[in-house]
């Protein structure tokens, strides 16, 4: 049995030292992160030591930590020419993490190269992380059709996550993980319901922070779209920064099958209680089989 985090951040010296090398944004200046549309934001460089991660991980109770690159830094976007670089030097640093760690693959989402991508599959990673702002619509679908082809010729799931927050430069430190995160991945969840679902039948989908609660939204889809939502037993959605209230309201909407359990860590905590108040089966529903099911299917 292995309890899995499915939703972890951990830059390696690679990553950082690719950041460091920028001198526009994203980049680092020291451990002051710089981008577009963000407050400057600094750094806590335990945060990223491999050795204090792992002990976390390991008095967590956990297996296995997916490290996935920050999609709000925005490199994901960049032209391609500056995407590799950052790139090349996650994968690298990631491929390289030691046990408990894995990691989400990434991919430049401006210039998609599904080749590129593939090799880096090759080198380990459990999927792929996109942004969530670049699946938000049909022609996001229709520019990322390549790269999700792959991941269903592969059996891969993929992972969504908030990309750059806009308009949050003059706001308070909180407002770009509550406002623009959180409608980016509103929109993601019901994109993919509209322009994802139908083209890529097999593929495995996770929604990072509860896709903003846009399942919580059934109800009012019912009472406005073509059909009842359903639930899909291969899109999943994982928990960080929310608690048992959210958690719950969750589950009584998708039932406890879709829930995995992710910290963002270490921008968030982990749950004190894995099960969040809801009992012993669920903690070993979100930590153990629903990982399970997300990352390797059914079979």
């Amino acid at each position: 049995m292995t309890n899995v985090d499915v939703h972890q951040h951990l830059w390696t010296p690679a990553l950082v030292a690719a950041l460091r090398a920028r001198r526009r944004p994203p980049c680092l200046e020291g451990w002051t992160l710089h981008l577009d549309g963000e407050p400057p934001y600094e750094i806590r460089p335990a945060d990223h030591d491999v050795a204090r991660r792992a002990e976390l991980a390991a008095a967590d109770g956990l297996g296995r930590a997916l490290v996935s690159l920050s999609a709000p830094i925005g490199v994901e976007w960049l032209p391609a020419a500056e995407a590799r670089p950052l790139l090349d030097a996650y994968h690298e640093g990631a491929a390289a993490l030691p046990e408990p760690f894995g990691a989400w693959a990434a991919a430049c989402v401006r210039d998609v190269d599904a080749a590129t991508t593939a090799k880096d599959l090759d080198q380990g990673f459990v999927g792929l992380q996109l942004p969530a702002d670049a699946l938000a619509d049909a022609a996001g679908y229709d520019r990322l059709a390549p790269l999700l082809e792959l991941l269903e010729e592969r059996d891969l799931p993929l992972f969504v996550h908030p990309g750059p927050a806009s308009g949050g430069g003059d706001g308070p430190g909180w407002w770009p993980a509550m406002v623009p995160y959180v409608q980016q991945m509103h929109a993601a969840w019901f994109a993919f319901r509209a322009f994802g679902r139908a083209r890529h039948p097999r593929l495995r989908v996770c929604f990072a922070l509860l896709a903003g609660l846009a399942p919580l939204h059934g109800e009012r889809f019912a009472a406005r779209g073509p059909d009842e939502p359903g639930t899909d037993r291969d899109v999943f959605v994982e928990t960080s920064s929310y608690g048992p209230r959210a958690v719950e309201a969750t589950v009584r909407v998708l039932g406890v099958d879709t829930v995995v359990q992710g910290s963002d860590r270490p921008y968030a905590e982990p749950p004190h209680h894995p099960g969040f108040g809801l009992g012993g089966a669920a903690a070993y529903a979100f930590r153990v089989a629903n990982p399970r099911r997300l990352l390797v299917g059914d079979g």
